[in-house]
């Protein structure tokens, strides 16, 4: 295989709804990241993209060839990604084998999405579409119900009483939100800085026990990024971000996940192999950009990549030991939390976040000091899906 780089990078912000379409962001993002590489649009060999709700948000199918042409790539191949919440990860990872393969030496990458544009109704309605149809929405099961259970099953698993966990989460949040209101890309931007654990437990209750400020919001976006084959790489940028290790996982519906609950088995499973193809281990990670749709899957997600023992990570957040200067620095951009969470966008802008904080970047208060090594982890559906990725510095 060869040795794939991450050479230009774009984002659009990430809000509530927007004007422009899906096309429209999706073209601001790719020129940023196009234009970043040293490149111009004729170079790109194809795109793949990441977007779950086209159909619904704009009534448009078949979004990946629309885009390219509208950015000037033209007659490329294109694929459209849909794996939920990881359907950018998807196609960022899919594009990292095609050229890790040498099929392709350049291949333009990302994620779209205007969750926001739809409204909380129909959002919640097409987002339910990813638990399964035929048990789990009739029953009633939304996400914010899948990540509540999964608070009462972590307190009780490992013996951390309610009260104590849901503090434990609240400083989750209030992490999430000092770091996405200095992020300037990101939804909550000058918002929420002054959160604390009484306005997290005191707001208005989502899905017992979970209250609004443990929930990440419906966001609009779009996010790119470029990687090219390491021969190429080193002919367009000085700071090439490697990626050196990829994980994808799936798992069926959530009653028949219930042997390994509240651990994710999946991504126990991916972050595995992302490590294993990497060399790397949980200790040597430096930040990570991991899947915090609401304040509980931090803690979880946090356990099952390695970071901390199970049940302690709760722990981890009150010493400011997943925080930057900590043991590892989780979601300095303000994760989905804070930054937002454009569904089929989210990975890319996870990977975006990553390779800035590995060239030194970002805003100086979310700059993670001397960052080597990067992970990226989201999530799709009910955990069944999970695509995980290293990236680390390469000069």
């Amino acid at each position: 295989m060869k040795k794939v780089a991450v050479v230009g990078v774009g984002q659009t912000k990430f809000s509530g709804p927007q004007d422009k379409t899906q096309v429209e962001l999706f073209a601001e993002a790719a020129t940023d990241a196009i234009e970043g590489s040293n490149l111009k649009p004729k170079d790109i060999k194809a795109l793949f993209l990441g977007n779950a709700l086209g159909d619904f948000e704009e009534g448009q199918g078949m979004i990946a060839s629309y885009a390219a042409e509208n950015i000037g790539c033209m007659y490329v191949p294109t694929n459209r990604y849909e794996g939920a919440c990881a359907s950018a990860s998807m196609a960022v990872r899919d594009a990292f084998m095609w050229v890790a393969s040498g099929y392709y030496d350049i291949v333009l990458a990302g994620g779209i999405e205007r969750a926001a544009t739809m409204g909380t109704g129909m959002a919640t309605r097409t987002f339910a579409m990813f638990s399964d149809s035929r048990y789990e929405f009739p029953s009633g099961i939304t996400f914010p119900g899948v990540f509540a259970m999964l608070t009462y099953l972590y307190s009780k698993t490992y013996n951390v009483p309610l009260d104590k966990l849901r503090e434990q989460m609240a400083k989750v949040s209030i992490q999430s939100y000092k770091h996405g209101s200095i992020n300037p890309r990101a939804q909550f931007f000058g918002k929420n800085a002054d959160m604390t654990v009484e306005k997290v437990l005191g707001s208005f209750v989502v899905c017992t026990p979970l209250t609004l400020h443990d929930c990440c919001p419906f966001s609009d976006g779009a996010a790119a990024v470029v990687l090219a084959s390491e021969e190429v790489a080193k002919k367009l940028t000085k700071k090439p971000v490697y990626i050196t290790g990829t994980g994808q996982s799936s798992s069926g519906p959530l009653i028949n996940q219930k042997d390994f609950l509240p651990r994710i088995r999946s991504r126990e499973i991916s972050s595995q192999q992302a490590y294993k193809m990497a060399g790397r281990k949980p200790d040597d990670i430096d930040v990570c950009e991991l899947h915090d749709c609401f304040s509980i899957a931090t803690l979880i997600a946090s356990e099952s990549l390695g970071f901390f023992e199970y049940g302690k990570s709760g722990e981890a957040w009150e010493k400011g030991e997943a925080d930057i200067g900590g043991k590892v620095a989780v979601n300095p951009s303000g994760g989905l939390k804070a930054k937002g969470h454009p569904i089929g966008a989210t990975g890319a802008g996870q990977v975006y976040e990553v390779a800035r904080q590995l060239r030194g970047e970002m805003e100086p208060d979310n700059q993670v000091p001397d960052a080597k090594i990067g992970m990226t982890d989201t999530l799709g559906g009910d955990c069944a899906t999970i695509v995980n990725m290293i990236l680390e510095r390469g000069w």
